[in-house]
């Protein structure tokens, strides 16, 4: 984010009253295995920083190194981390909610106001849900890299025990070389029994067994 525009909604909150203004993402909504995992973060107000953007739009060598400076310069951070078992049972939107709620809850300092990524809050908290939040707030973009990083090393612990699926490179979203390792070795424990790939591999399974 090269100018001020990223903190237009952070500044329509304070002009409204609000004094305590976290940001929330999720990392991990389109993977086929491995957790969810949501981000919030509270600057001081006004704290800028022109290279925090939309973790998608960043290396992951420019994540890791801003993970650490929102860290060292956050009033208050969190990730959450939503197990496969809660987003089978949950489905995925409805964790990526959960997750937020329960930052909100449970961060050191007690948030007034919430920016969201395209993510409705009800009645639970002021806030504003902004489509492509990440790229449009700063501190929406923020909780993007911590929810990132956080998913990404996950990920790479899972590779060390799974090492055939390659979970190290893409992370368990849906690619030809991870549809093509569960073919070949199956559904591990980490996997989304309710994304349909998976569904796929447990039906056949099903189907073989009646037979």
């Amino acid at each position: 984010m090269n100018n001020l525009n990223c903190l237009v909604y952070e500044k329509e909150a304070y002009l409204q009253g609000y004094h305590t203004i976290i940001g929330l993402d999720e990392a991990g909504r389109g993977p086929m295995a491995g957790p969810l995992t949501v981000g919030g973060v509270i600057f001081p107000k006004n704290y800028y920083d022109k290279r925090i953007n939309d973790s998608k739009q960043l290396t992951a060598k420019k994540r890791e190194e801003l993970s650490e400076i929102i860290k060292a310069n956050a009033l208050a951070y969190k990730v959450e981390v939503i197990s496969v078992e809660e987003v089978d049972k949950l489905n995925v939107y409805q964790a990526s909610r959960e997750g937020m709620l329960r930052i909100i809850n449970t961060i050191a300092i007690h948030p007034d106001y919430a920016l969201t990524d395209a993510m409705p809050l009800n009645n639970y908290i002021p806030h504003t849900s902004i489509i492509k939040g990440d790229s449009l707030s700063l501190s929406i973009a923020a909780a993007s890299i911590l929810a990132k990083v956080t998913r990404d090393h996950i990920m790479e612990e899972y590779a060390k025990l799974y090492p055939e699926y390659g979970f190290e490179k893409h992370k368990g979203y849906v690619t030809k070389a991870h549809k093509e390792a569960l073919l070949k070795y199956g559904v591990t424990p980490i996997h989304r029994k309710s994304f349909g790939p998976v569904k796929e591999i447990l039906n056949h399974q099903i189907n073989l067994f009646e037979l």
